[in-house]
């Protein structure tokens, strides 16, 4: 515990440094999963993002899954999506930047080292973008903390924080570092609410890279089943 808490110190003094030298961002997500039972479950999701915490934006995110969990806190999924980048300035001007058409498939597995909850997420893209065909791996270790109980449950504030990391199989092979810090609360099972500061870096072999930071909000709503546990931290 002593380990984490001082990670996620040093993760706020990056974060703040890297703030003060970059315009903030918005990255807004609203996220809705169906749960048949305790294993089968369907997933749906719309995001947006924007140069500025509240205008000129440029990005739109329209996508969907389905997911089956183990017993043993391992789950898979295969999804589907449109992505949409738009020219800038302005707010969703045309012509259209990139438009990316995409399927992945993910395996996550979980574990609790007392009352902090690990998430490891393994992902695999294929990716269609202004006709082009890419693909990418992806990998993201994620923690969430409660603050007000021993664990998360119904009225319950928690700490979230991840790490990703974005891969391809040409050069130059490392494409994205993503980071995140932030903080959520629990309604019930039926709603959650989340947000944060992410910084976002793309690597290129042309230049040295640029970054963007962001300031978060997500909404993620569960329906159908809701014994079944409760997803925190995804801000995808």
């Amino acid at each position: 515990m002593r380990k984490l808490s001082a990670f996620i110190i040093a993760l706020v003094i990056y974060v703040s440094s890297s703030a003060q030298n970059n315009v903030l961002g918005g990255w807004y997500l609203v996220n809705l999963n169906y749960h048949f039972n305790q294993k089968l479950s369907l997933y749906s999701e719309v995001q947006t993002r924007s140069q500025h915490v509240a205008d000129d934006f440029y990005y739109r995110e329209l996508k969907g899954g389905i997911s089956y969990t183990f017993p043993a806190k391992q789950s898979v999924l295969v999804g589907f999506g449109n992505y949409k980048t738009y020219t800038f300035p302005g707010n969703f001007e045309k012509p259209i930047a990139a438009n990316e058409n995409r399927i992945w498939e993910q395996f996550i597995m979980n574990n609790n080292i007392g009352r902090v909850k690990f998430e490891h997420r393994y992902r695999i893209e294929q990716r269609w973008i202004n006709g082009d065909y890419f693909n990418r791996f992806r990998y993201r270790l994620a923690a969430s903390i409660p603050v007000n109980h021993p664990s998360i449950t119904d009225n319950t504030i928690y700490i979230s924080v991840f790490d990703e990391l974005f891969f391809t199989n040409k050069i130059p092979y490392f494409l994205r570092n993503r980071i995140f810090l932030g903080a959520g609360y629990q309604i019930n099972k039926l709603l959650t609410i989340q947000t944060g500061f992410l910084r976002q870096f793309d690597y290129r072999t042309t230049d040295n890279g640029s970054g963007k930071n962001y300031i978060t909000t997500s909404l993620l709503f569960n329906a159908g089943n809701t014994k079944r546990t409760v997803h925190h931290g995804d801000v995808d």
